[in-house]
């Protein structure tokens, strides 16, 4: 239900706003990804409300972990993904900045409102950063606008776009209460901690929209698609994920965030950043360089659900 209701709720957005005239790329680095971290941000404010911030802290981090050695790593094995946009090649020291910022607001172990809007106006800044390139790439050559061209719905009615919009936007508050629900009943049930459970069950849940975006968008020759789909929902999983939940019930930091699950998710976005970009700029994830992303990935999941047992 979560996964379906992401790719209803971003469909139905995506073709609302090509009605009302929005650029195909415009949607593309803002709606969809918005979309595409919908559940990660659902999941952890659900979880904030109900008492479980851990869970939250967890499903950020989590999911970015996710998102570039699961996702990128089991794409790039199926399908060897080639960076061709200058947009991407931008936004890369962003997605860095973005997690060095995170990192920055949780070294003092706590997470307070303060901390939330930080987090909230980073993300403003860098959505009007985005909009400001993607204006000025309008009647370009990036490879990325005419990609997003051909993906985003151009003759939907709005009636139907809307009908899609709302009933994605409820499945996505369903699913994710029950998520949540079923998470920190297991948590309770095998003594796992939230913080543990949001790394690993609810993380690697809440990116399954990624995952189904990015192979598809590969098996459709559409690698900076596939690649701009992480980075985007990597930035707002960071600034929003861990932004909003914090405004509705601040949260202190265990240890482990700051000198085991914070370091990986820098470490990884590094290495995203030297293997995709390149010394030119345009950079490939190999079938072996993805086989090394996703050996990370479950690496850290074993470490992980070994120490919880």
């Amino acid at each position: 239900m979560l996964v379906w209701g992401a790719d209803r709720f971003v469909i139905g957005a995506a073709a609302t706003a090509r009605n009302l005239g929005v650029s195909p790329l415009i949607i593309g680095l803002t709606v969809v990804g918005f979309g595409t971290s919908a559940p990660e941000i659902l999941v952890g404010s659900v979880a904030a409300w109900l008492g479980n911030p851990e869970i939250a802290v967890g499903n950020a981090l989590g999911s970015n972990i996710a998102n570039i050695g699961l996702i990128l790593g089991l794409t790039a094995i199926l399908v060897p993904l080639t960076v061709h946009s200058n947009i991407l090649a931008r936004e890369y020291p962003l997605l860095l900045l973005a997690t060095l910022v995170g990192a920055a607001v949780i070294m003092d172990g706590d997470l307070n409102r303060l901390d939330g809007v930080i987090l909230l106006v980073m993300l403003g800044g860098l959505l009007y950063w985005i909009v400001r390139v993607a204006l000025n790439e309008r009647g370009g050559q990036d490879p990325m606008s005419a990609e997003f061209d051909a993906e985003i719905p151009e003759d939907m009615a709005q009636g139907r776009a809307t009908t899609w919009l709302v009933i994605g936007l409820v499945a996505l508050l369903a699913s994710s209460r029950l998520l949540v629900w079923g998470a920190t009943e297991i948590a309770v049930a095998f003594g796992i901690s939230d913080l543990v459970i949001g790394l690993t069950i609810v993380a690697v849940g809440t990116s399954l929209p990624e995952l189904a975006a990015s192979i598809a968008s590969a098996r459709k020759n559409e690698p900076d698609i596939a690649i701009g789909n992480v980075i985007g929902s990597n930035m707002f999983n960071i600034l929003a994920v861990l932004g909003v939940p914090v405004l509705i019930q601040p949260t202190a930091v265990s240890a482990e965030v700051l000198t085991r699950d914070m370091p990986l998710t820098i470490g990884l976005t590094v290495l995203l950043y030297f293997i995709a970009v390149g010394n030119a700029g345009h950079g490939r994830i190999t079938r072996m360089e993805g086989g090394a992303l996703l050996a990370i990935f479950l690496a850290y999941q074993g470490f992980l659900l070994q120490g919880a047992g």
